[in-house]
């Protein structure tokens, strides 16, 4: 359950960061936001990166270099646009409407894992997450008629969600390289130099609430990274796409609580649709495993190139 549980944290972290950055996008711009969001980040690193040091602890995050500079590029390249769409989408869109959008996500990801990091994916999964995929569709496609903010903001989210899925990807083609330096440091300065100019341009006089809110924001985004890329390294993806869905539950308690505003009739029956998927995927999956692994068997992702997963008798004797 370590897999599960580390990705449900990182989903609850980047709920309050949208909530959040959702009551911010009515007054600033995405480029002021999502800058300072990296002006608290990546000091915060560095200086907890300095203070191990001291403490007899060098290192803290991981080796500055890289293997696969042109991955981790592409990854810190992904993160922005992510961080990005999600943005702009939810200044048009209730959270729950927008994380229906991305719920199409496990699918994605099981696609891209798939055909890149050639990670066996059970029949099974495909057959949940295609229907979870067709509950996302009966939800939004009523909306799509009169274009719009509605119709803006689906294409945002889905842009995030693109990128969203691509980063889960390249975090597990990048396990082998450890720490934090990959899913903070390099994304961090990236995010400046990115958003920077933007900020300068777009940027709006703000009381120091807001400011502290805007910084907040660092703080969420990185524990959300830190849990989500944890999670798709402890686990492979089929294992944690299902597991993606919890965030309906959350999106509807924030727009409860902030908005007053309670999810439409095509929301609730699609995330209805999507919720069912995601446990009867999870139950088809354990029945599946415990079928296909002997006795005194463990399923343990393979070399850290993650293109395939192997059988082996584990030490205890006992199945996971």
């Amino acid at each position: 359950m370590k897999g599960p549980a580390l990705l449900l944290a990182g989903i609850v972290l980047f709920s309050v960061n949208d909530a959040n950055s959702k009551l911010l996008s009515g007054h600033y711009g995405i480029g002021q936001v999502i800058f300072l969001r990296y002006v608290m980040l990546l000091p915060a690193f560095l200086a907890a990166r300095a203070l191990l040091a001291g403490f007899g602890r060098p290192g803290f995050g991981g080796p500055l270099a890289t293997r696969h500079p042109w991955l981790q590029a592409f990854r810190a390249c992904s993160m922005m646009v992510s961080a990005a769409g999600f943005f702009l989408g939810f200044r048009h869109l209730p959270l729950a409407e927008g994380y229906l959008v991305f719920f199409t996500a496990p699918l994605l990801t099981l696609v891209l894992a798939a055909a890149f990091l050639r990670e066996p994916v059970p029949r099974i999964a495909w057959v949940w997450c295609l229907v979870g995929f067709g509950g996302v569709l009966l939800s939004v496609a009523p909306k799509l008629g009169g274009g719009g903010g509605p119709a803006v903001g689906y294409l945002a989210v889905l842009a995030g969600t693109v990128a969203f899925a691509v980063n889960q990807t390249l975090n597990r083609r990048l396990r082998a390289e450890p720490g934090l330096v990959g899913v903070i440091l390099w994304p961090s300065l990236v995010g400046l130099v990115l958003f920077g100019p933007m900020a300068a341009a777009d940027w709006a006089p703000a009381p120091p609430g807001d400011i502290l809110r805007m910084l907040a924001n660092g703080a969420l985004a990185g524990g959300a990274v830190i849990c989500t890329a944890a999670a798709y390294r402890a686990s492979d993806a089929a294992r944690l796409g299902p597991w993606g869905f919890a965030a309906l539950p959350v999106s509807v308690a924030f727009d409860l609580a902030i908005w007053d505003r309670w999810p439409d009739a095509a929301t609730l029956l699609g995330g209805a649709v999507v919720v069912g998927a995601c446990l009867m995927s999870e139950r088809a999956r354990r029945r599946a495993l415990a079928q296909a692994i002997p006795a005194g068997k463990a399923w343990v992702p393979s070399a850290p190139s993650g293109k395939a997963t192997t059988l082996r008798t584990a030490e205890s004797g006992k199945a996971p």
